[in-house]
């Protein structure tokens, strides 16, 4: 065709419909795409524009008339094939008819992303069906779940309100413990489903800032000094005395951080500090940092630390327990206050969990900057801040210091028959004697198999063996 050599059409197998129509609505050309799609293969000779738009376009004694625009605006328009049949197109229709008296049809069929569309939808709906019921089951199983394990816990509390015999204490205890671990995971596990299904709301209202750090400091604080470790928290005096955020969500975060740093922490100190980084109107961004002399995490496993039901290692598990949400689920809750938060350590150097999150300050308060930093410290005991590394190394004053007192301990509980705690400082020794001789690792060996056994006549053998190679 002589117009399409002079460039006024697109290439013939371009796979765009094209049509080319005069000033009377008469189609003078289509490519072969336009041809395919609408059956015209054989030929179109004396249709018109109408033909193929006949929602968009009518016949006038002038040709046509059309309340479409012209331009190269997008038009969601209908089109018919040769059999009356139609199918979504999106088009443009460029008027070229100074130039060349022809009006210019580009169109793109949509038939089929209306139909992905609408399978998208369709399995989005079905998706968002799935969690609602996900998280109907999620929340009648952790409520039933609930009942008999708060029903155990209330009679073992009622038990150990009365006089028993240690064993029977002892067992007792760890039902109660093991009950609290179990409402920990339901928690966790409704927290979990609540936040996959967007349905977690924060909760923001005033308090006091460190009176909430009193009340994280008071529920660790044992645990920590009890396992020999050190435990310091630092709070900038830029903090405001009151702010506005969610008081149980930060303690949670914060929580769960220092719990981790105690699980994994043998030897050495933990460190929480607490600073005001930025402030934008009536909000500030509060960042704490948690750092452990623990075991690390090597720089490839990093990755895994923030990821649902996601252990570094399956042997952690194991060892130390946990289900792998708890550090997703601050992952999220540090989200949704506006923050971020992240991890940087070394393995068998410790950890440093960062965190940051933006809270309000009333505006007819005062903030409260003190003269000299507020200091909170919390010692364990006989521990002196010097370097996990001191510690480890074997042999030297540091670590033999150390020995001695976790031995000390470890025997004390072993007259008690205490022997969840006596396990706990039996892992102390042995990270202590890591690097120590071959006779002084296997005698240490011994001992932790007597205890886990609890054989008392082995254990206090062992004992008397190990310090006598100690020289303590």
């Amino acid at each position: 065709m002589e117009l399409e050599k002079n460039g006024v059409f697109p290439i013939e197998d371009t796979l765009e419909i094209i049509l080319a129509f005069d000033k009377t609505g008469k189609i003078t050309y289509m490519n072969a795409a336009a041809r395919k799609k609408l059956e015209y293969e054989e030929g179109f000779s004396g249709k018109c524009i109408q033909d193929i738009f006949p929602n968009t376009f009518r016949s006038a004694q002038e040709g046509f008339e059309t309340d479409c625009p012209f331009g190269n605006a997008l038009q969601n328009l209908v089109a018919y094939r040769k059999n009356l049949t139609c199918f979504p197109v999106e088009a443009r229709i460029v008027d070229h008819t100074e130039t060349s008296g022809l009006y210019i049809c580009m169109a793109n069929d949509i038939l089929e992303k209306e139909f992905l569309t609408k399978e998208i939808e369709q399995v989005r709906q079905e998706a968002q069906q799935a969690m609602k019921v996900k998280s109907e089951f999620v929340a009648n199983v952790t409520h039933e779940l609930r009942t008999p394990v708060n029903g155990i816990l209330g009679n073992v509390r009622e038990l150990l309100g009365e006089e028993l015999e240690t064993k029977v204490e002892r067992y007792l205890r760890l039902i109660e413990r093991c009950c609290g671990d179990m409402n920990k995971i339901i928690n966790n596990i409704l927290d979990f489903s609540k936040l996959e299904a967007g349905k977690f709301t924060l909760e923001p209202r005033k308090f006091n800032f460190r009176s909430m750090l009193d009340y994280v400091k008071s529920n660790h604080i044992n645990k920590i000094t009890e396992k020999g470790l050190g435990f310091f928290m630092t709070v900038s005096p830029q903090i405001p005395e009151y702010i506005i955020g969610d008081e149980l969500r930060i303690v949670q975060v914060l929580g769960n951080l220092i719990s981790n740093a105690q699980k994994f922490t043998s030897v050495g100190k933990i460190t929480v500090e607490a600073v005001r980084t930025a402030r934008v109107n009536d909000k500030i961004e509060l960042f704490f940092m948690v750092k452990d002399t623990g075991i690390g995490i090597d720089a490839a496993d990093k990755d895994k630390l923030f990821q649902s039901f996601s252990q570094v290692d399956a042997s952690i598990s194991r060892k130390y327990g946990g289900t792998g949400l708890g550090l997703n689920i601050c992952k999220q809750l540090v989200e949704l206050m506006g923050g971020r938060i992240e991890v940087e350590s070394e393995k068998n150097r410790g950890s440093t969990f960062s965190f940051s999150v933006w809270v309000g300050i009333s505006e007819n308060e005062e903030e409260v900057l003190c003269e000299q930093t507020d200091y909170i410290e919390m010692p364990a005991g006989d521990v002196e801040d010097s370097s996990a590394e001191d510690i480890r190394q074997f042999g030297t004053p540091e670590n033999l210091k150390n020995l001695k007192n976790n031995l000390s301990k470890l025997i004390l509980c072993v007259e008690m028959e205490n022997w969840e705690k006596a396990e706990m400082f039996m892992e102390t020794v042995r990270t202590l004697t890591s690097g120590a001789p071959r006779e002084i690792g296997r005698i240490a060996l011994r001992l932790k198999m007597a205890i886990q056994k609890e054989n008392y006549d082995k254990i206090t053998t062992e004992f008397a063996e190990l310090n006598n190679l100690l020289g303590t």
